[in-house]
């Protein structure tokens, strides 16, 4: 008796917390204005791309800037608002697409590695920083001076037209 009455409860329940949770906006839809800053590292010899370029460059079609000077592709982890707006706009696929496609370019030995999950924006602009050739996707609000944000079909983020929201 008493599992039945666990399992009745507990049914009972789901509806009541999904209820809640739809009421509660996710962190993604609380800032959904916000642009996503394309930014790559000072001496990276670029300016400006178009949004066909960056995908060429996400998808690791371009895996160099200069034949000297190797792409370093970084992205926020899972869950990163960032990472939506790449996966969303850029990409145009979910999450487990975006897993599959960068298995099966490893696999056939496309690329040497996927790019470089990051776990928060002072550790991504740190990188960004650092490693000569590196590119992420960050909040426009949370770009830090010497690094070169980089135009997105003629627009920077806050510029109407921009792509990245």
């Amino acid at each position: 008796m008493n599992d039945t009455l666990r399992r009745i409860a507990t049914i009972l329940w789901i509806p009541i917390c999904v209820s809640i949770l739809l009421q509660y906006p996710s962190t993604a839809q609380t800032v959904r204005g916000t642009d996503i800053a394309v930014v790559v590292h000072p001496d990276t010899p670029v300016t400006d791309l178009s949004l066909a370029e960056v995908r060429k460059v996400l998808l690791g079609e371009r895996q160099y800037w200069t034949s000297k000077l190797p792409v370093v592709l970084l992205i926020r982890a899972p869950v990163a608002r960032e990472r939506d707006v790449v996966l969303r706009v850029i990409y145009q696929m979910s999450e487990a697409q975006f897993k599959q496609y960068w298995v099966a370019k490893i696999f056939r030995a496309e690329v040497a590695s996927p790019p470089k999950i990051v776990y928060s924006n002072d550790v991504q602009l740190e990188l960004v920083s650092a490693i000569p050739g590196a590119i992420a996707f960050v909040d426009a609000r949370n770009v830090r001076p010497g690094l070169k944000v980089l135009r997105v079909d003629g627009h920077l983020p806050g510029e109407q037209g921009y792509p990245l929201r």
